[in-house]
């Protein structure tokens, strides 16, 4: 949401492509803000969650994220096959005298057991991943797990942006790509900041990345990173789309070897605090922009 201060808002580091350095990103703006203001760093890269590594969080919390899925009751069930005929997801076969559920297709949206006209199906819970929290050098930490062999990541994301607290700015790191999990991760946000770099595969990534927040709705700009390499046809881009560059990253081998040693840019390179801080004043700015103008 957008606070009536412009101050607290909800910020998604997101990118087309993976290795853009979304939780250098992240993680350098969260830790620029700690200490100046009561932050949130919310990591939704359930598959794969890293910021705790950098941020060194102490996470004292841990809750179970669950999804209802279909348990039928044969005694009932006239294996007319309506749960099957509504199932979009194909989580449940009917056949002559037996159904069967597919759990690991369920999403849990209750469709089957609203329909039956037997009243035959109820809801069991099955843990489909977790949620930590905890706190870090003056911040609040979330992230998610998704369970190993998973194949729905939405829910543990979802349970993730429940934590976002409207007092303070949040911080939200997000997987690459565009698909479902990044959709549901990136709606909702103030301002959503790319990051990129400028390949031609940078390129064509962010593209998409762009398609998909203007859809949304939300706010954007480009954080690019690795600059030095490629060509200028990013910069083109962003201005042929009026998109806001709002902080360049050079390629520097000290700032890959800081980030391989676990160690944030912002606390081996004191100087780029400044940097991210002037960011978040134009990110600032043009959310409050956006919010006032709906």
């Amino acid at each position: 949401m957008q606070h009536k201060n412009g101050k607290r808002v909800i910020i998604s580091i997101a990118s087309g492509k993976g290795g853009t350095g979304k939780t250098l990103v992240a993680t350098s703006l969260a830790l620029s803000l700690a200490g100046k203001e009561r932050v949130q760093l919310l990591d939704c890269d359930v598959e794969e969650p890293n910021a705790h590594i950098f941020v060194k969080a102490v996470l004292n919390h841990k809750e179970s994220v669950f999804i209802p899925i279909p348990k039928v009751d044969e005694n009932k069930c006239t294996y007319c096959g309506k749960c099957a005929e509504v199932c979009i997801y194909n989580a449940v076969a009917v056949f002559k005298n037996k159904v069967l559920v597919f759990p690991e297709l369920c999403h849990g949206c209750g469709a089957c057991s609203y329909l039956c006209p037997e009243s035959a199906i109820s809801e069991e819970y099955r843990e489909v991943g977790i949620v930590e929290t905890g706190n870090s050098k003056g911040m609040d930490f979330v992230h998610g797990k998704l369970n190993i062999g998973e194949a729905m990541p939405t829910p543990v994301i979802r349970k993730v942006k429940s934590y976002i607290n409207s007092e303070m700015t949040a911080i939200v790191d997000i997987s690459p790509g565009t698909s479902c999990p990044v959709v549901e991760a990136v709606k909702q946000s103030d301002f959503c900041l790319l990051v990129t770099e400028p390949t031609p595969f940078g390129l064509n990534d962010l593209i998409l990345a762009v398609e998909m927040v203007k859809k949304l709705g939300i706010p954007h700009g480009v954080v690019i990173n690795r600059a030095g390499v490629g060509d200028t046809k990013l910069d083109e881009y962003c201005r042929k789309e009026n998109i806001p560059i709002l902080l360049t990253i050079p390629l520097d081998s000290r700032i890959a070897i800081l980030y391989s040693r676990g160690i944030t840019l912002v606390e081996g390179m004191s100087q780029w605090k400044n940097n991210f801080l002037r960011a978040l004043v134009k990110i600032r700015e043009i959310a409050h922009e956006r919010a006032c103008s709906t």
